[in-house]
């Protein structure tokens, strides 16, 4: 399960649309049931997210595929400039 895990880490993260979305740099995980809860993003697109915090969680329910990258569902409004 670690080397499963550990090979999520520095992954980039699309949208099933296309977009970036950011970098995994951690996970939060329920050991308990052993899964995946959400995966920690830094360096985010902030015109799809609009936080002015260092990272954000995404849910892994939202991941559609993983292999070079990670795909996530479009679930982002883009947000319209000031």
């Amino acid at each position: 399960m670690i080397g499963e895990i550990s090979t999520l880490l520095g992954l980039k993260v699309y949208t099933d649309e296309g977009r970036y979305v950011g970098v995994v740099r951690d996970l939060v995980i329920d050991v308990e049931n052993r899964q995946i809860k959400s995966l920690a993003i830094s360096d985010f697109n902030r015109t799809l997210i609009n936080s002015k915090a260092k990272g954000v969680l995404i849910p892994y329910r939202l991941v559609k595929a993983v292999g070079d990258i990670v795909i996530v569902k479009d679930v982002f409004k883009v947000r319209e400039e000031d």
